[in-house]
């Protein structure tokens, strides 16, 4: 397999963090996701990335749904997301949520690339909203300290989270520790992890370390 995708994309971020969670090779071949070459948009006519490539099936698209095919691979015991039951709609829906959070970090950075004239104020306040109210139920499920989110259980909802906790760093939308500190201290030894340290994407520095 291979999985194709920017380095600073925070959807190819979350399928790189989950492949190296759950201990399964593949190979990444790195690509500018806004001038897609005429190769990626042959096998990947939607124009986006992350796009995992399986040997002798149709390739994937989009990060959750690359997730659930590679949680297909690995034996029951080994998996990220319960098989069965409440728990598994909790981690799910948790992990929606955070991919909410990305959308909306995304869609606000793009409004900030625009010319300051022609950008819409609207779109920047809707999503700074969202990535709030996010943030203050992310924060009030973790008031109690627990390591994971779901039945204190390493997860999917988990690992997204952190990932969409790193792109507000990464993008500066917004400064959000002094708003949710019980967040920060859940985000601080995640961030540490090796999966996370191994794909941050290029230049990045996290605040832990200015």
């Amino acid at each position: 397999m291979k999985l194709i995708g920017s380095e600073t994309s925070p959807y190819v971020r979350k399928v790189r963090v989950y492949l190296g969670e759950v201990g399964m090779g593949c190979d990444f071949e790195s690509v500018d996701a806004w001038k897609p070459a005429a190769s990626l948009l042959e096998i990947a006519p939607i124009g986006k990335v992350p796009v995992l490539v399986r040997n002798q099936s149709d390739p994937l698209y989009e990060s959750n749904l690359i997730i659930e095919y590679l949680e297909s691979l690995l034996p029951v015991e080994k998996r990220l997301v319960p098989a069965s039951g409440e728990h598994r709609w909790q981690v799910l829906r948790l992990q929606a949520l955070a991919t909410g959070m990305i959308d909306a970090a995304a869609t606000r950075t793009v409004e900030l690339r625009k010319p300051p004239a022609t950008q819409s104020s609207v779109v920047l306040d809707r999503e700074l909203g969202r990535i709030e109210r996010l943030l203050a139920l992310f924060e009030k499920s973790v008031e109690s300290r627990p390591a994971y989110l779901v039945d204190n259980k390493k997860s999917t909802a988990d690992l997204v989270l952190g990932v969409a906790l790193q792109y507000l760093d990464f993008r500066h939308t917004p400064e959000w520790r002094s708003s949710a500190p019980s967040l920060a201290a859940w985000f601080a030894p995640i961030a540490l992890r090796p999966t996370f340290t191994s794909t941050q994407p290029p230049g990045f520095v996290p605040p832990s370390a200015l």
